[in-house]
């Protein structure tokens, strides 16, 4: 049987968003045709028991596997797997260190690869990669690549501005934009709330909802702000924020200065299985991420599954969210650098409960209509066949 080989730095038990895109894409992309190679992490034993993908970790920190001698042992590794497993074309599921193994299967086996580009990795290399060795590895790793996917139409865009800056020749029809996805089946309204409310307190008041990393670009700081402002006019309104990171403390400490710590509920992070249910707390769903001098939110996973969830989105104007929130159609778009704005659009929605349900609705019927993990999969084999080693012109 032929195999497409998954090389990624991200996946379970990892929790940020490509984890995520890299697990659904491997768990959807049908007749076991999918191979997923990577490090070890700590937990990865329960977590690989509870998927359904063929899985090969090297027994390698995933971090080690950053330097020379881990990204040699992987090639190693890699071409191991290619012969025994038929290997005809390669996913490099980040830029670095992945493409390298991308590479280097093509340079030896003459295996081609396609490299998923995710924004951030664009914002690092237009910051840092202006110098000539920099801009030779991108080239060769890039330029050597049979696709580039990037996961909306404005990191596309971005990626061949990129180029063009680097002086990167890539032809534009090599870089396709598959916007990404949610599970449908597990994200739905009229799921049970009880046990989660019971667990994170969460009994009492309207809910508004964000999930996500805790690093300042996410924009949790801003709609804390928000909050702040609406607190004497919609007084039993709560925040709840899921997610775990560095930027927790100095959030903290902005609800605590802001005088909303009664109503700001910081979950920590949330197990999987528990976020349907989070979502079907919620009235309305926030996601404030900006553009940070090295981070950008692409696309935004979180909001097509508030949305599959019947949720109102407000998100910002910048990065790939505009693709994902259609703005008063299924939720509302707000400036990320403006709480006054953000309060705006909340209030809006908190008082207008038939326009919540309508923005709502219509963001599930768009999640069902565009935003599936079987679309995204299919998409990315039928582009991986099309390229695969032995497909035909």
């Amino acid at each position: 049987m032929k195999t497409h080989l998954l090389l990624t730095s991200n996946f379970p038990p990892l929790h940020d968003g490509i984890a995520s895109w890299m697990s659904q894409l491997a768990r959807h992309y049908g007749d076991d045709a999918m191979l997923v190679s990577l490090g070890s992490e700590p937990g990865q034993g329960a977590s690989d028991a509870r998927q359904s993908v063929r899985i090969d970790r090297m027994p390698i920190p995933r971090a080690r596997l950053r330097n020379v001698p881990g990204i040699l042992a992987w090639a190693r590794r890699a071409a191991i797997l290619a012969r025994e497993h038929d290997v005809t074309f390669t996913w490099c599921g980040n830029l670095k260190p992945p493409s390298y193994v991308g590479w280097t299967l093509h340079a030896r086996m003459g295996i081609p690869y396609g490299v998923i580009l995710h924004g951030t990795e664009l914002l690092q290399m237009r910051r840092h990669g202006s110098g000539l060795r920099k801009r030779v590895i991108a080239r060769t790793l890039l330029g050597s690549a049979a696709v580039i996917v990037t996961n909306s139409e404005w990191t596309r865009t971005m990626t061949l501005e990129l180029f063009d800056d680097l002086k990167i020749r890539i032809p534009a029809e090599r870089v396709i934009a598959v916007p990404l996805g949610a599970d449908l089946d597990r994200f739905h309204a009229g799921i049970d709330t009880s046990k989660v409310r019971a667990k994170y307190g969460m009994n009492g008041g309207r809910w508004m909802l964000s999930v996500g990393r805790l690093v300042e670009h996410k924009g949790q700081d801003q709609t804390l702000r928000a909050l702040a402002l609406l607190r004497d006019s919609v007084p039993d309104l709560r925040y709840a924020i899921a997610g775990s990171g560095e930027y927790g403390s100095e959030l903290r400490a902005l609800a605590s200065a802001l005088e909303i710590v009664d109503s700001v509920n910081f979950l920590g992070h949330v197990e999987d299985d528990e976020l349907p249910a989070l979502y079907n707390v919620a009235e309305l769903y926030v996601g404030a991420s900006r553009v940070a001098v090295d981070h950008v939110e692409g696309f935004g996973i979180s909001l097509v599954e508030a949305a599959a969830t019947s949720l109102p989105v407000i998100a910002d104007r910048e990065g790939g969210m505009p693709e994902a929130v259609i703005d008063g159609v299924t939720g509302l778009l707000a400036d990320p650098y403006d709480p006054a704005s953000l309060a705006h659009a909340i209030r809006s929605l908190l008082d207008a409960p038939a326009l919540a349900a309508r923005l709502g609705a219509e963001g599930r019927r768009v999640a069902e209509s565009r935003y599936s993990w079987q679309r995204v999969a299919r998409d990315l084999r039928a582009i991986a066949d099309a390229h695969a080693r032995g497909a035909r012109a």
